[in-house]
């Protein structure tokens, strides 16, 4: 926004920065190295995710391909779960790793997961919220400079409520990641797709896949403080 000359502002930033870009290279390192490794039965990365559907009654979800690199997720309101190309057609620890943490959350959500539950009732607030907090708190902020009174705090008020509400989104996101990796480490080995010594890629790679949703609800925490700091602050003064 109009924040970025401030010190104080990089001492709330950089640190989540840095830690999502720490994220972002071991995903990539992991899913670069395991995506090399073939899995000992030679099975997809499309058939884990169907094998794993039909051994707990989901005929009903779809598996397929979309476009992009690591864009697989879980689609709830069409029941379908869409698989990168590396990981649709991959024979590979990584592909079988990224499959079964998304058909987790298939899981998730045919089991009526909560957290599963509460984020997706989130989705569309936090989409609204994303461009209208910033501009609600710039508009508040530059009230409290130039008009007396306490409207333009409490319109700015609002724009930190906002914030409150994306940082809320990204700490409810870690139970449900965490658990959907807990399910397909579980189901990989329960199910027979890989057996014990295959694990350790898996768990390299889901491992390193969460630490980037915790930098980004640190981020998002991060942000709303910051905010909230300049903003007391502003009234102090």
């Amino acid at each position: 926004m109009f924040f970025y000359w401030d010190p104080i502002f990089f001492l709330f930033a950089i640190p989540p920065l840095l830690l999502g870009l720490y994220a972002q290279m071991k995903v990539k390192g992991a899913f670069n190295k395991y995506s090399k490794v073939p899995t000992s039965r030679g099975i997809t990365g499309a058939q884990v995710a169907q094998s794993i559907l039909r051994a707990n009654g989901l005929f009903d979800v779809a598996v397929e391909e979309t476009q992009g690199m690591l864009s697989d997720h879980y689609d709830p309101r069409s029941r379908r779960l869409r698989l990168s190309p590396d990981v649709y057609r991959g024979n590979s620890i990584a592909a079988a790793g990224v499959a079964a943490h998304e058909t987790g959350h298939a899981l998730q959500h045919s089991q009526g997961y909560a957290p599963l539950q509460l984020r997706s009732a989130l989705v569309p607030a936090v989409q609204f919220s994303s461009w209208l907090g910033p501009i609600l708190f710039l508009i508040g902020f530059l009230m409290m400079r130039w008009i007396e009174g306490d409207f333009g705090f409490y319109v700015a008020l609002g724009g930190l409520v906002f914030f409150g509400l994306a940082a809320l989104f990204a700490v409810i996101t870690l139970p449900v990641e965490f658990d959907a990796s807990n399910r397909a480490k579980r189901l990989l080995v329960g199910e027979m797709i890989l057996d014990q010594s295959e694990m350790t890629g898996v768990n390299a790679m889901l491992n390193a896949a969460a630490l980037t949703y915790v930098a980004a609800a640190v981020q998002a925490v991060m942000q709303m403080l910051y905010y909230a700091f300049i903003l007391l602050g502003r009234r102090r003064n």
